[in-house]
């Protein structure tokens, strides 16, 4: 609180409900009505008031007995990160990755079971997918969705795994929950991830983290190429090491803040 400001300028129930709104955010695969009382430090009844405001104002879902936070979020950060001074810095080293490689350099965060896109450049050749600033696609099967869940905490990305809806875009879609922890054990302990057709048939992607100088991962880059084009290995070989390099450029940024 500044100097300037007493206890009567501030709206608490407004403190609170942002409180709430960030244990939602800290927790995607979403938490009970009792879960987010004890979090918040808050009786089941207020809880209960905040949450469904949130739901009824569409800042917030309900699916059974579980909460998360909505899209909407989307057109808020869409908004902020416009203008923020982290991704206005990173575009310029995206576009240069992007140039370099002949391919689409983009970067998310994690909201709910979905990434978002919060940066995007795109690549002189044609994907399919069509995708800007704002956009969101399920974590489980992309590469930038992989990077972020390896940084959840065991019990956080136990929970996800358990609740996230999961289903088969493609044949080579992995759905095995099992299967899917070990492969995010793996982008964890390697510091990437690629997939391979997983989220759309001839679409391939690499993807690495972005932290910032505490070492939280705080967003994840990616080039996405079609599988005419390389290879997995191919990209693991030529497009890994420029990734790194353009996410060490963007990490230098919170060096100097």
């Amino acid at each position: 609180m500044r100097a300037e400001e007493t206890p009567r300028d501030l709206v608490g129930s407004l403190e609170r409900g942002l409180g709430v709104m960030e244990i939602l955010a800290a927790h995607p695969a979403g938490l009970t009505l009792t879960e987010t009382a004890e979090k918040a430090g808050l009786t089941r009844a207020g809880a209960r008031r905040f949450l469904l405001t949130l739901a009824a104002t569409g800042y917030a879902t309900q699916t059974g007995r579980l909460f998360t936070l909505s899209p909407r979020l989307l057109s808020v950060a869409h908004t902020w990160l416009q203008g923020t001074s982290l991704w206005g810095f990173a575009e310029p080293i995206m576009r240069r990755t992007a140039a370099e490689l002949q391919e689409s350099c983009s970067a998310t965060i994690l909201s709910g079971e979905d990434v978002v896109y919060v940066a995007r450049v795109a690549g002189p050749r044609i994907v399919s997918l069509e995708l800007h600033v704002g956009a969101h696609l399920p974590a489980y099967c992309t590469a930038m969705g992989r990077v972020l869940l390896s940084d959840l905490p065991e019990p956080e990305l136990e929970t996800f795994l358990a609740r996230a809806r999961i289903r088969p875009n493609t044949v080579k879609t992995v759905t095995d929950r099992g299967k899917l922890a070990e492969i995010i054990a793996g982008a964890r302990a390697a510091g990437y991830c690629a997939v391979d057709e997983e989220l759309e048939i001839g679409l391939r992607s690499l993807a690495v983290p972005v932290r910032d100088r505490s070492g939280r991962l705080v967003a994840a880059i990616n080039v996405s190429t079609q599988s005419a084009r390389h290879s997995v290995e191919e990209m693991e070989r030529e497009f890994l090491p420029r990734l790194r390099k353009a996410a060490a450029s963007i990490e230098d940024f919170f060096v100097v803040q």
